[in-house]
């Protein structure tokens, strides 16, 4: 016995008799931790800190624009940098000016995005808010990223690629503007493409974890395949229009088009006709559940980037027609013009649902009874 526990022996009066040692306390049954509550995937409130990633690509997104902006400055100046005798461009008057004018807040939309999704400020702004505005970046961008370089390796094995001619011969602008415009868009889809996958993992990245078959049944689904099926079915006429637009038809373009037909053409059509088909197969996997192992990030990026580049560059190509500028053999004709239409109409009628489908599953992860943040769903 340790002399703690030990009884002393008593040496005063009989009566009086040292008190023993107190007893130990008992100890207290040791308490379960209190259930911590679900870790958010994203909140306003921690530290804030950018990696080198992060920093690299925000001054790459914001360097590739500096081109872009300062030729179009420059036209707007009256510089005639770029544009040689005879383009089409020389004519182009109040309309082309506005061109110019909207062109360079559009560039400015990429540095404050690039901002955005960098800075503090940018993890209050409202989802939709960020969400629209990379989702149109998306569909001018992408269809440049992927369609240039392949151009320019057609090119090297022996196409016949000509950018710098306009549809009638008369010539466009110099070959190197194409160089310097292309190669910086393709630095700031390849830049803010970086930030925003950064940024959507941390903040919504619990949304598309886990495979398509963990994707329950709600009341959308039901409208989800409704426009899937329709979204398809819209889809047959721009999708086969550039399938043979790609193949050598011209069936449908205008006098321009088909006489400055190269290999640059062709292989802007095929990349159109991929898209279309990207964008028509991810909502239909969505939709149906088919191949239920698939992860959940396959179909959504298929939808993201095809329903961008349908909607988004045929809007472009219909604003273009529907200014009119240059030589009227280079106009868009009127089935032209419904492709175009058509491209908008499926790319919204595709992005909706699955955008409903995605804000379903935030509110249900934000509810206490909704799934766990990181789990699936």
């Amino acid at each position: 016995m340790t002399p703690a526990n030990r009884t002393s022996a008593p040496t005063g009066p009989p009566s009086k008799t040292l008190k023993t040692s107190k007893a130990p306390k008992a100890l207290k049954a040791p308490t379960a931790p209190s259930p911590r509550a679900p870790t958010a995937p994203y909140r306003i409130g921690r530290a804030y800190r950018i990696g080198p990633v992060r920093t690299v690509a925000r001054a790459l997104a914001v360097a590739a624009c500096v081109p872009y902006a300062g030729l179009k400055l420059a036209w707007l100046a009256g510089s005639r940098a770029g544009i040689p005798d005879g383009s089409p461009l020389l004519d182009g008057g109040v309309v082309l000016a506005v061109g110019n004018a909207a062109t360079v807040l559009m560039v400015g939309c990429v540095v404050v995005l690039a901002l955005l999704l960098t800075r503090p400020w940018g993890l209050r702004v409202p989802a939709w808010l960020l969400v629209v505005p990379m989702w149109v970046a998306s569909g001018l961008l992408l269809p440049i990223m992927t369609a240039y370089p392949l151009q320019m390796a057609v090119r090297l094995l022996g196409g016949d690629g000509g950018q710098a001619s306009g549809g009638a011969g008369d010539p466009f602008l110099e070959p190197w503007v194409f160089g310097v415009v292309y190669g910086g868009f393709i630095v700031q889809g390849i830049a803010l493409g970086t930030l925003f996958a950064l940024y959507a993992r941390e903040r919504w990245g619990h949304l598309w974890q886990g495979r398509l078959r963990d994707l329950p049944r709600t009341p959308a689904s039901g409208v989800l395949r409704v426009a899937a099926v329709a979204a398809a079915l819209v889809a047959l006429a721009p999708g086969l229009a550039h399938l043979l637009w790609a193949a050598g038809s011209t069936a449908g373009l205008d006098e321009g088009r088909v006489a400055g037909r190269t290999s640059d053409f062709h292989v802007l059509e095929a990349v159109n006709t991929l898209f279309v088909a990207a964008a028509v197969a991810g909502v239909l996997l969505l939709a149906f559940r088919r191949g239920g192992r698939l992860p959940l990030r396959v179909p959504l990026a298929l939808v993201w980037a095809g329903s961008a580049q349908v909607a988004c560059w045929g809007g472009w190509l219909s604003l273009a027609a529907l200014v009119g500028a240059g030589d009227v053999a280079d106009r868009p004709t009127t089935a032209m013009v419904l492709i175009y239409a058509g491209q908008m109409l499926v790319g919204i009628v595709i992005a909706l649902p699955v955008a409903h489908l995605l804000a379903e599953r935030a509110a249900a992860a934000s509810t206490p009874s909704g799934p766990r943040s990181g789990t699936r769903a």
